[in-house]
């Protein structure tokens, strides 16, 4: 339709035409995407309208340029926000406090609310929470208990010890032992309740990303600065998750509709400072299994710093190409550089420090 309006194919049309356009099939149209057909129409002061970014919009693709006319528009949108929407069924309510909960714009929530599908689901958080619960409890307990820490788990094949760094799997596979069930209860609430609904909202190629590069800088981490200690339980992806996704908010805190914000960071900053406490009293507390220490906490600060860097530079780039981004790359290469820093370190500072490591399980 719009070539008939561009008999010149110069790739615009002036936004009269535009206008005249919506108004003859507007009704053919999702009410929220008319509002933004609208806002971009309005937003635009050389008169004209890009052909692409009409079809970024109608094809579910927001482009760099696009984003701009609308977050440079003049015009507020005037129908009622999602938050006062009644009549709503129970998933699409679930969706549209996924939306609030996690992206900062009014037009952002609106256009995941539209066109998300639940195809596919959230399911690399629940697969490795499910791996991680089955695992600790099945394979390693065989029952459920409670206690503050079980000397089996240094018995496998999975968690990060010094002596067996060579074995370059274990700096992956140490997020699926846990020191104990409340270890293991607290990442898993922290990994559903954070990651399932930015992993709705961003994907699972990003989440996995920024869960699996904090999982490795933690092991990494601890590899450099606690060089004798185990590591153990998969706090290093989800404190990379949680660190992300409350940086967010604060820097979209004017902008974040989601109710009871204060109250949300609060919870999770107090389960946070909670796991954490724990594990730095763990660490310097006598060993219930000696001469092994008791689990490294260095996993967490690892997972803070990459949530903090290149976690918040994917959750603030909603639906954008992150190759065109400048600061992802700095982050990246900041990564990649640690990454192998930690290599190198691994390979020759052990045997040139001379350490004496604790015996192998």
């Amino acid at each position: 339709l719009l070539s008939q309006f561009d008999p010149d194919n110069t790739g615009y049309i002036s936004t009269e035409k535009f206008r005249s356009l919506l108004q003859r099939h507007g009704s053919e149209l999702d009410p929220h995407k008319l509002e933004v057909l609208l806002a971009l129409a309005d937003s635009n002061s050389e008169g004209r309208i890009c052909y692409q970014d009409f079809v970024n919009l109608m094809s579910n693709k927001r482009s760099n340029s696009f984003r701009q006319a609308i977050l440079q528009g003049n015009r507020r949108l005037c129908s009622k926000a999602l938050l006062e929407e009644t009549g709503l069924s129970l998933s699409q309510r679930l969706i549209r406090h996924v939306a609030y909960e996690t992206l900062p714009r009014e037009i952002d929530c609106k256009w995941y609310y539209d066109s998300y599908t639940c195809c596919p689901p959230p399911w690399f958080m629940i697969t490795i929470t499910i791996v991680a619960f089955f695992l600790y409890n099945g394979v390693v307990l065989d029952r459920f208990v409670l206690q503050v820490s079980h000397p089996l788990y240094l018995k496998n094949a999975l968690l990060y010890h010094p002596q067996l760094r060579a074995q370059a799997w274990r700096y992956l596979t140490y997020i699926f032992m846990h020191a104990g069930i409340e270890h293991l209860g607290l990442n898993v609430v922290l990994q559903l309740l954070v990651g399932v609904p930015l992993e709705m909202v961003h994907g699972a190629a990003r989440i996995s990303f920024v869960y699996v590069a904090g999982v490795v800088a933690g092991s990494l981490a601890v590899s450099v600065a606690d060089m004798r200690a185990p590591v153990v339980g998969s706090s290093g992806g989800v404190y990379a998750l949680v660190s992300a996704h409350l940086a967010n908010i604060v820097m979209n805190w004017s902008g974040m509709k989601c109710q009871f914000k204060l109250l949300r960071m609060a919870v999770a900053l107090i389960c946070m400072s909670f796991e954490f406490g724990r594990a730095v009293w763990l660490r310097f507390h006598p060993s219930a299994y000696p001469p092994c220490p008791h689990p490294s906490f260095m996993a967490h600060l690892g997972g803070v710093m990459v949530g903090i860097t290149l976690g918040v530079v994917i959750l603030r780039n909603y639906e954008q190409r992150l190759q065109d981004q400048t600061l992802w790359w700095i982050f990246l290469s900041i990564y990649v550089i640690f990454v192998l820093f930690a290599i190198f370190w691994n390979i020759f500072a052990y045997s040139l420090l001379d350490l004496k490591l604790p015996p192998p399980p």
